[in-house]
């Protein structure tokens, strides 16, 4: 028997492995959450199947998100990267990919870790709702509001409400899992708490 999986799965085995094993899973690694964060302001008008087929392209591109070694990029490296066919090529979203690296480094030099920066939004914990059907689960919520207003301060770009919740499902800040999928109990488990 197949499994039941969250209705926005397709049959795509890319798009199930990422759904079955890192949708919705904690993560608390600084530079996990900037390069998850980047990736999805890629995908502002696309489909996240899109960006997901090109992951591993953005990583080559982009010194496997190495916010460090991104922040030095200058315009000439942005020139380069609008010849590289494996990523969108849009200069905004990749200028932003530097941007938010200088933005991530100002937190950090702080003395704020991204990862506390980011999970205050959640108070620190996953947030575990029991949506019954995709059309039950927000698209933007009162915490992706705070989280994009804050996120635009610090001089991010890509970070809209509706982006910073799609970021929120990926990592793990909510619990987004219908309760028919089989990922919705083990989530659960895998919650920051």
């Amino acid at each position: 028997m197949a499994k039941l999986r969250c209705s926005w799965v397709s049959e795509d085995k890319t798009y199930q492995n990422y759904h079955d094993n890192v949708w919705g899973r904690a993560v608390t690694n600084s530079q996990e959450l900037y390069a998850k964060l980047c990736l999805d302001g890629q995908q502002a008008g696309l489909s996240w199947i899109t960006i997901l087929k090109k992951q591993t392209n953005y990583e080559e591109a982009f010194c496997n998100f190495d916010p460090t070694k991104i922040s030095i990029f200058t315009e000439e490296d942005v020139d380069r990267l609008m010849q590289n066919s494996g990523i969108v090529r849009n200069r905004l979203k990749i200028q932003s990919i530097i941007k938010n690296a200088r933005a991530y480094l100002a937190i950090e030099a702080s003395g704020m870790t991204f990862s506390d920066y980011i999970w205050q939004f959640v108070d620190g914990k996953t947030i575990v709702n029991r949506w019954s059907s995709k059309s039950d689960v927000p698209t933007s919520t009162p915490q992706s509001d705070k989280m994009a207003k804050a996120l635009k301060k610090q001089g991010f770009s890509f970070v809209g409400t509706t982006i910073c919740y799609a970021f929120m499902q990926a990592v793990g800040m909510v619990n987004d899992h219908t309760t028919n999928c089989f990922c919705y109990e083990s989530s659960i488990l895998d919650a920051k708490s």
